[in-house]
């Protein structure tokens, strides 16, 4: 049993897979702004007690999407442990409406009922291709797994921490499972969810933990 679970093995590496903190952006405004936000100052915080209630963990390496919530946040983990975030481009999120105007809203360009299909759609099929003007989900899959498998043989490692997105998290994870959904949780912001690699094994742990951003009167979850 602890052989299928990868437990007590050598040459396994644990794998957190964490989501990035609150971003500051406005969903209602054009898409080209929502890309690519920095934190905001609650998510400044969360990133702060991420980092706090990862200082006690031994990581041999912290890395990082390319997009400024994810590299905030993974700067947060990795100063506690004197490392440099190593940046992975392609663990970046889903480019939703990538080939959309990037000057207009999602409301502009397709109006309010059929944004509201596409809503129910996706909730319903749970895939990124609902949406038009959209990048693949199959491509999105090939990339995202690519690069957290990069991550994990970059060196030989006990632990490591990739800070990424909620759709690269779910798209692992989904692929780990074999799930052909591309959604199967919601990660929330600075939830560490924990794989184990090894053996040529890849086996979820534990999903979307969150508690460290709530202690005592203190409450910081957010979605």
């Amino acid at each position: 049993m602890e052989r299928a679970f990868l437990f007590g093995l050598d040459g396994v590496t644990e794998v957190l897979l964490i989501r990035h903190a609150q971003q500051d952006r406005d969903l209602n405004g054009p898409v080209g702004g929502f890309r690519d936000p920095p934190l905001s100052e609650q998510g400044r915080e969360q990133a702060r007690m991420l980092g706090e209630a990862l200082s006690t963990v031994h990581l041999d390496a912290v890395f990082s999407s390319g997009l400024k919530r994810a590299r905030e946040t993974a700067a947060a983990v990795a100063a506690h442990h004197q490392l440099e975030p190593n940046v992975i481009e392609d663990l970046r999120e889903i480019e939703i409406f990538r080939d959309m105007p990037p000057d207009q809203t999602a409301l502009q360009f397709f109006g309010r009922e059929l944004l509201r299909a596409l809503q129910f759609r996706m909730i319903d099929e749970r895939s990124w291709d609902v949406f038009p003007y959209t990048e693949p989900s199959h491509d999105f899959r090939k990339r995202v797994v690519s690069a957290v498998e990069q991550a994990i043989a970059s060196q030989r490692a006990e632990r490591i921490a990739v800070v990424c997105h909620g759709g690269v998290i779910n798209t692992y994870v989904a692929h780990v499972v074999g799930s052909p959904y591309d959604f199967v949780c919601l990660p929330t912001h600075t939830s560490v969810s924990v794989i184990a690699a090894g053996e040529g094994q890849r086996v979820l742990r534990s999903l979307n933990d969150n508690n460290h951003l709530h202690t005592g009167d203190v409450d910081l979850r957010s979605v």
